[in-house]
């Protein structure tokens, strides 16, 4: 639990300034994650952020909105498989404090909508190392979106 509150608690400073990678470096994230998938046999769509993300169940009622507020659960883990953080009692949280693969992730969502993520780091932490997450990890998320307000 402790290490959830710290996410949050940056993920509001982490999405107001994102750490910048060369071309290089986001290529090589970019052939990590596709490596992983392939090795998994999981197919995702890739946002032009570089976002992979895989519709496991479309929700109902309207677009998430930048200004709204959704209730989800989580499950956060590195290419290895190693789980870092899992939020199985609901949080709330508003869109716009969101690292940038969840609220990408968020913005083309709907009440209900459950989401398999990998976000490279440009799109999660950056250059910061938090206590369980080292800087410039590629992650992974599930994401499930059970309320919108």
């Amino acid at each position: 639990m402790k290490t959830a509150i710290h996410l949050f608690i940056l993920c509001f400073i982490c999405s107001a300034c994102g750490a910048t990678y060369t071309e290089e470096e986001v290529n090589e994230f970019d052939k990590k994650i596709k490596t992983y998938l392939n090795k998994k046999g999981i197919e995702c769509e890739k946002s032009q952020s570089g976002l992979y993300y895989k519709l496991e169940a479309e929700g109902l009622g309207k677009q998430i909105q930048y200004t709204d507020k959704i209730t989800f659960t989580y499950k956060g883990m590195f290419l290895s498989g190693e789980v870092f953080d899992e939020q199985k009692d609901p949080v709330i949280f508003d869109v716009k404090v969101l690292i940038g693969a969840w609220k990408e992730a968020a913005l083309m969502s709907k009440k209900g909508t459950k989401l398999f993520l990998v976000a490279p780091p440009q799109l999660g932490y950056g250059t910061r190392e938090l206590d369980a997450i080292p800087e410039s990890s590629i992650l992974i998320f599930e994401m499930d979106i059970i309320d919108v307000r």
